[in-house]
């Protein structure tokens, strides 16, 4: 098993010139790759236009996102996300994720709660079609496409899409159509439960998701965080307490990776909970914690 670790900031701590520094830091330590949040309605900077400035100051650090598909043209996606493959030499990790909810988000996007979920699947089938050079026909109630091809196809073929969820329909969904999963805020037991579950669910569509294609996204605290830190949590999982699914401290953050490890999962993207004052400085606290692990 390949464990590999990605670093994502705290939700909204940086600005553009940030990115830079964050990513010459993480890939100076040694780690896999950065990871980057699409947060619609946020006034957060956009994850595709981080990941360009990355590209532009990186060489073997993969660069990631978890990316909102949802109200984005999807042709128009599908031509960015391969220029992006193509900028960072083949280096683009992505995840596909129906949003987190925010306040005025489904508005923002266009969509209510019910069809988030069939509209992320039929962009995910269009963007694979165009990566893979096809021309494209199709008809919806949302988009019509009559033989289009697009301008720009990926480095990597295929150009993984992992998607993430913890629902019932989410686990099915994973299994049916993608090539990982990324969890959250889970506990390893539960995160075994869903690996189990998105196996199961692939058999039944007779395919495999690759046993390395497993992954949790880990907030951390390097101190026991204040109780509005742990609030958003608690509100997403109220039948959880928060410390179950945020470890606290080095040897906290090393005992829940180890935990998932057990629980058959690999792949890591790992965020502070509170705002970073210096990445070169926390990305040494990082290394310091799990880096050992990586293999």
């Amino acid at each position: 098993m390949k464990i590999r670790f990605a670093v994502g900031p705290h939700a909204g701590s940086l600005a553009g010139a940030d990115v830079v520094a964050f990513a010459e830091s993480l890939e100076l330590a040694g780690f896999d790759g950065l990871w980057l949040s699409d947060l619609p309605v946020a006034p957060v900077l956009d994850p595709l236009l981080g990941l360009a400035l990355a590209a532009g100051r990186t060489h073997r650090l993969h660069l990631g996102a978890n990316l909102v598909p949802l109200g984005r043209n999807p042709f128009l996606l599908a031509k960015e996300l391969a220029q992006l493959d193509q900028l960072s030499a083949g280096r683009l990790l992505l995840s596909f994720v129906t949003g987190l909810g925010q306040p005025g988000e489904r508005q923002a996007l266009g969509l209510d709660g019910a069809r988030r979920g069939d509209v992320l699947e039929e962009v995910l089938g269009l963007v694979r079609s165009w990566w893979a050079g096809e021309a494209v026909h199709h008809r919806s109630e949302r988009w019509t496409f009559d033989h289009l091809i697009a301008p720009a196809r990926p480095v990597q073929d295929p150009l993984e899409v992992w998607l993430g969820g913890r629902g019932p329909q989410a686990l099915d969904r994973v299994g049916r159509i993608a090539d990982g999963w990324l969890g959250a805020q889970l506990t390893p037991a539960e995160a075994e439960l869903a690996r189990r579950q998105i196996q199961q669910a692939a058999r039944r569509a007779e395919r495999e998701v690759d046993p390395e294609h497993f992954g949790m996204s880990i907030p951390y605290a390097r101190v026991a965080p204040e109780a509005e830190l742990l609030a958003p949590f608690a509100a997403r999982r109220p039948d959880v307490d928060p410390l179950a699914v945020v470890p606290v401290a080095r040897t906290g953050l090393r005992n829940f990776v180890e935990g998932y490890v057990d629980a058959g999962l690999s792949k890591f993207v790992v965020r502070p909970l509170a705002p970073v004052a210096s990445w070169s400085e926390e990305a040494a606290w990082l290394g310091d914690a799990i880096l050992d692990l990586q293999t």
